[in-house]
Order: structure tokens, then C-alpha cells, then sequence
């Protein structure tokens, strides 16, 4: 069985991190589909700023997950920590229906797969060091 790699950026910007609704009304982090041969923090690049109009600097990875969309629809899902060094508002792509941005407390009762909210929670202990509660 053979089932695409997607890769996904978290980026917190004053503290609210960035997602985009999708077409199934789920929540979900800026990447996409990595192509053969395709460095993977190279395409997170380039698909955070075709998604969101914004330049992310790719950090470490955070996790990794198999994710069951539907029947016939499986997807391993690699997320990374990344940055952004912008006080633009991001700019909505054709891809998704929505783009805001959410507190670590709003992320919870979002519709998003629970690897996303791991992968989110993550990077916020990340940045906020080893010495924060």
C-alpha cells in the first residue's frame, strides 16, 4: 500500500498560531504533498508561502502520523516547528476556505485531527522553553 507524505508547519506569531479551513471544515496546519525527490523543509516553504503569502525559516521536526481521511484516503503526516519573521495579516489562498489565527486554549475545541493539536502543543512548550510551566 502505497499513501502520499504530507508536510506541515506550526507557526506561532504572538502567541496564536496559524490555521486553514479546509474542504471537509476541518482545521488544519499550512503544507502539503511532498513531491519525489522534493527536499521536505524546502516544500513546507514553498507551501506555507503559496498557502498563506507569508516567508517561514522551517525549525525542527515535531512528530509524525499516519492520518485515515476516508476510505481509500491515507496520508503520513510529518509536522515541523517554523517561524515567521512578519506583522502582515496572511493572505488566504484558493486552497482553503478560511485562514485565522488561534490561541493555544482555542486550539482544543477546534475540528482538526488530534496529531495537529499534539504537533501544536509541542511547539509551544518548544518556545516557550525548558524552564516554563
Amino acid at each position: 500500500m502505497r499513501f502520499p507524505v504530507s508536510v506541515k508547519g506550526v507557526i506561532v506569531r504572538a502567541g496564536q498560531v496559524l490555521l486553514l479551513r479546509n474542504e471537509r471544515d476541518e482545521w488544519e496546519l499550512p503544507g502539503g504533498k511532498l513531491e519525489l525527490g522534493e527536499d521536505p523543509p524546502a516544500c513546507l516553504s514553498r507551501e506555507i508561502s503559496e498557502e498563506t503569502g507569508w516567508e517561514a525559516q522551517i525549525g525542527p521536526i515535531l512528530d509524525s502520523w499516519q492520518y485515515h481521511i476516508h476510505e481509500d484516503a491515507d496520508v503520513l503526516i510529518v509536522t515541523y516547528g517554523a517561524t515567521v519573521d512578519t506583522d502582515q495579516p496572511p493572505v488566504l489562498s484558493h486552497e482553503h476556505k478560511q485562514i485565522a489565527l488561534f490561541s493555544e486554549h482555542e486550539v482544543e475545541n477546534l475540528r482538526m485531527p488530534q496529531g495537529y493539536k499534539r504537533s501544536i502543543a509541542d511547539w509551544f512548550s518548544r518556545l516557550r522553553g525548558p524552564d516554563s510551566p
